[in-house]
């Protein structure tokens, strides 16, 4: 009864629009229209999941910068130990009368005495004159000497 209030013309044009349309024209007017995948739960997720990636960005660069600072420590701290370690074992050497003695033979150039000191200039043999050496090179005897020497001389 329902169709028998539409006019001729309107069913006409209802059959009309069918056939123009295809026979699926009709399933696709009483399909529910297509909803969007992103719901407003997901889209609340979405907000939650963002906002706590920003709240917890900079508390984990923190974190991880501290962590470098520890291990950069701790590293340091090992060094520190082992040069402790270096320096006690020199001091106990140092306390070794014959060590002081070997010491200063070979760096100060100090002979015992009656012993007769030599210094080997250059491995040729050939002595070269004091003057024509450095400073760095000669012992620091030589250089006091020579000090006192030319202060002597500008006197």
């Amino acid at each position: 009864m329902a169709a028998e209030r539409f006019s001729t013309a309107t069913r006409l044009k209802a059959i009309g629009s069918v056939l123009v349309q295809g026979p699926d024209a009709r399933a696709r007017r009483t399909r529910p229209p297509r909803r969007s995948r992103l719901t407003g739960r997901a889209a609340l997720l979405a907000l939650v999941v963002c906002s706590l990636i920003v709240a917890l960005a900079y508390p984990m660069r923190q974190w991880v910068t501290q962590r470098s600072d520890i291990d950069d420590q701790r590293h340091r701290s090992e060094q520190a130990k082992e040069q402790v370690k270096r320096l006690r074992e020199e001091k106990a050497r140092l306390e070794d009368p014959a060590y002081v003695e070997r010491l200063a033979r070979e760096h100060l150039h100090y002979v015992r005495p009656g012993e007769t000191g030599y210094t080997v200039v250059d491995g040729s043999g050939n002595a070269r004159h004091r003057h024509d050496q450095g400073a760095a090179d000669r012992p620091w005897y030589v250089n006091l000497w020579d000090g006192v020497d030319t202060s002597d001389a500008h006197r």
